[in-house]
């Protein structure tokens, strides 16, 4: 394939500017729904066995969110290839431009009867840890990581889906250096404006700057995917999810890759990470270079996974 008949899925003008205005893009198809299902079958295993993911620890094993399922990109080779997908990349370096890193991807499963997930926003996502976790460059004048979160199965409203509020981006309705308790008792027990929210054994709200304030949800737009779409948006918009209604009886699954330009910070402050009541360490951590290049030196970074797959883009 020559140079000037690879696909390219850069954000056109419109829909930059359309990005810049709402927070978010898509969905938008990265899989054809056999091809993800067939891949999800495969990896299946590597999913519920985690004994070769960076943070397989024993404690890291506990809460129904837990740090196992954090970075299985360093060590599942599928997940290795998504986060470097053109799809994705192509569009991401369209908003932070050519120099950028993954720093994180994590697993959202929602199970027949889970609470939906309770609005929150990120901008250094120390909210429910020790310390910044991101930190951008002192004149950047902002903040927060671009997420690609992708159906690996179909997510409705019914099972979970993703809710967003356009335009919410640019005002930060929270203080993630406040002091936020982890309490897994209150795990499907909260109530918010008469919807089954919570945050993994958090109640977000303690972080709310105006503990008055309440997201105006009559705004909200609930995002159906179908199995392999994917919707790329700020971590600093207003996001959250439905609950799962238990009509069916199969899981609601999402993956989520997060990236940030080269010149942001990733873990300056630790060498551990602790999140959901349990502490792991760090030690085989790497970002993963995705496009461009680091004239930084900030970052430690990794060029293949813990099998020894090179991360690389495949048009």
């Amino acid at each position: 394939m020559t140079e000037s008949t690879v696909a390219s899925y850069a954000l056109t003008d419109a829909e930059l500017t359309q990005f810049n205005r709402d927070g978010y893009f898509g969905p938008f198809d990265v899989y054809a729904p056999d091809e993800m299902e067939s891949s999800l079958q495969a990896i299946r295993p590597k999913l519920v066995d985690a004994r070769q993911g960076v943070y397989h620890q024993g404690e890291a094993l506990s809460g129904t969110t837990n740090l196992a399922s954090y970075d299985r990109h360093l060590d599942v080779d599928f997940l290795a290839r998504h986060i470097v997908r053109p799809q994705l990349v192509d569009r991401v370096t369209s908003v932070l431009g050519a120099d950028v890193l993954c720093w994180r991807s994590e697993f959202f499963p929602k199970y027949p009867g889970d609470e939906g997930t309770d609005w929150h926003q990120a901008d250094n996502f120390a909210n429910v840890g020790k310390h910044p976790q991101i930190v951008w460059p002192e004149d950047a004048g902002f903040g927060g990581a671009l997420t690609v979160w992708t159906a690996f199965t179909e997510a409705t409203v019914e099972n979970g889906c993703l809710q967003i509020i356009p335009g919410s981006h640019k005002t930060m309705n929270y203080d993630e250096n406040k002091i936020i308790e982890y309490d897994s008792e209150i795990i499907n027990r909260q109530d918010k404006n008469g919807v089954r929210r919570g945050f993994y054994g958090y109640d977000y709200s303690q972080l709310q700057k105006d503990p008055n304030w309440t997201p105006d949800e009559s705004k909200a737009k609930s995002l159906v995917m179908r199995q392999g779409q994917a919707v790329m948006f700020w971590s600093t918009l207003m996001h959250a999810s439905h609950p799962h209604e238990g009509k069916t009886d199969k899981m609601r699954l999402g993956f989520t890759a997060r990236y940030v330009p080269t010149s942001v910070r990733v873990y300056p402050y630790q060498n551990t990470l602790a999140e959901y009541g349990v502490e792991v360490s760090l030690e085989k951590f790497g970002c993963v270079l995705v496009s461009g290049k680091d004239e930084f030196g900030h970052n430690r970074f990794v060029d293949r996974t813990v099998n020894g797959m090179p991360f690389a883009p495949v048009r």
